[in-house]
């Protein structure tokens, strides 16, 4: 565990002194806008660029294509609260120590938050939709903001609560209204950043229904069967841990994928949830235009998890598999006019570090991302230097039993950290979908002691890089 035995005020002002060294600024006309979009539970390849034959995603289609679209994007804790922080604070969940049931982002961490360091720096700063993290006043990081989620009405009020023109409205539709409200007002004379974090496509969990979208989409998917998931067959279900079995991927399953019916259904909701964020992008982009503003706003989409939609019989996320884990990422710079489709793994503490990038920033050098920037110019030319990634689920919820793993391009090895079951290793490369656990092949015993000594290191180096020590009351949860 880490150890501090100064006192948290000391160590608050040496931190902000070490990570606000290195800021430039630079001239007022070199620095781009940037419109960061992220959506809640949209997996990898929901995503039609992404090989999906039946999902419509023109708008992010036409901005893979034309910009930079990164095929190994992961997030490097699947489940929304630990994302977002790290998504903030550009810092491993083992680092920041937040996830749910946590007290709020310690002060340190919400100061390298990437709208606190571009608001300090000249950005005009806006965010709309879901924050997901408890920060002490976090109207103070925003010029603009309006924070909310989905409503726990059991009904379709979760997401039709927010009203324009006293029409009542979809949640998708509110934020992308705030957006373009947002664009017309900011002032000329300052770049800007905006924030857009959709509540979708997350289903309503207090719900039957479960998927709510706007009446005009009724018409999206009506004809169309939805092949069933992959690892649908009762073996990839049986070899699971029990704890996993009995925990809450199973129990929302039930909610959602447990009839052929309900599979449909649900599927359905989920694509038509996306094409809505998607038309949301079309309308900021064409706003864009009108504005005369296109040719210098950095667009970035990017999911804050992957998703299980049936996959191994399960639903949602938290668990180290790549269905859970891989998200979606395109970037976008009109400036640039050199498209590519990015092999590299990247990560989602990585988008943190470019942002500050893209707006002439030095990031903080405890920042544990690389900057995605240089991709822009070299595309696959670029070597990051990356050869694994880091990847945990923190949160102590019997329920959702936790999980931490290595990915490299070959492999991946990952470990249960509080119950007992077997470690899981599987050959990426002949296997993609994880099927066949290899750790129980003495054969591969040196592989396994390697990633198994690299995840070790790895965890204990993100441990020591935490700016102040947990809360007392977490301080016991092994992070």
């Amino acid at each position: 565990m880490f150890h501090c035995k100064i006192s948290n005020a000391k160590v608050f002002c040496f931190i902000i002194c070490i990570t606000m060294q290195p800021f430039q600024i630079f001239s007022q006309a070199e620095r781009p806008n940037i419109i960061f979009i992220l959506t809640d539970d949209q997996r990898w390849d929901a995503l039609k660029y992404a090989g999906n034959p039946i999902i419509e995603t023109p708008e992010m289609d036409a901005l893979a294509k034309s910009g930079t679209y990164f095929k190994n994007a992961f997030s490097s804790t699947p489940i929304c609260a630990a994302s977002r922080a790290s998504i903030l604070t550009g810092l491993y969940e083992r680092t920041h120590g937040y996830t749910f049931q946590k007290p709020m982002l310690q002060q340190p961490y919400a100061e390298i938050m990437y709208p606190k360091l571009l608001k300090d720096k000249g950005y005009y700063l806006g965010f709309f939709g879901k924050l997901g993290v408890n920060i002490d006043n976090p109207k103070q990081y925003f010029d603009q903001s309006d924070f909310y989620d989905r409503a726990e009405w059991p009904d379709r009020r979760g997401y039709f609560y927010k009203t324009i023109d006293k029409d009542t409205v979809h949640l998708t539709r509110y934020s992308g209204f705030q957006a373009q409200e947002f664009i017309r007002n900011a002032p000329k004379e300052k770049p800007f950043c905006l924030s857009i974090f959709f509540s979708a496509p997350h289903a309503q969990d207090p719900s039957k229904e479960q998927y709510f979208w706007q009446e005009k989409s009724n018409h999206l998917y009506a004809n169309v069967v939805i092949p069933p998931p992959l690892l649908s067959d009762d073996k990839y279900f049986n070899q699971l841990p029990a704890e996993v079995k009995q925990g809450f991927n199973r129990t929302r399953w039930k909610w959602r994928f447990d009839t052929p019916e309900k599979y449909q259904n649900s599927i359905k909701g989920y694509y038509r949830m996306i094409t809505e964020i998607d038309n949301e992008i079309g309308l900021l982009r064409k706003l864009l235009k009108e504005k005369r503003l296109a040719d210098n706003t950095i667009i970035i989409v990017m999911g804050d998890n992957g998703y299980f939609t049936g996959d191994r019989q399960l639903a949602d996320k938290w668990l180290m598999y790549d269905v859970s884990v891989r998200i979606p990422l395109i970037i976008y710079d009109p400036r640039k006019n050199d498209p590519s489709s990015i092999e590299t793994m990247v990560l989602n503490i990585d988008v943190t570090k470019s942002i500050l990038e893209f707006a002439g920033l030095q990031a903080p050098k405890n920042y544990q991302g690389i900057s995605l920037k240089p991709f822009l110019s070299k595309g696959n030319n670029y070597n990051s230097g990356r050869k694994s990634i880091l990847i945990e689920h923190l949160w102590n919820l019997p329920d959702i039993p936790s999980s931490e793993g290595i990915r490299t391009d070959r492999w991946k090895y990952f470990r249960y950290r509080l119950i007992k079951a077997p470690e899981e290793l599987y050959d990426l490369k002949n296997d993609s979908l994880e099927t066949i656990n290899l750790a129980v092949n003495t054969k591969n015993s040196k592989v396994i002691k390697h990633l198994r000594k690299l995840l070790d290191a790895r965890s204990e180096k993100y441990r020591s890089e935490k700016l102040v020590p947990d809360e007392s009351e977490v301080a016991g949860m092994k992070f």
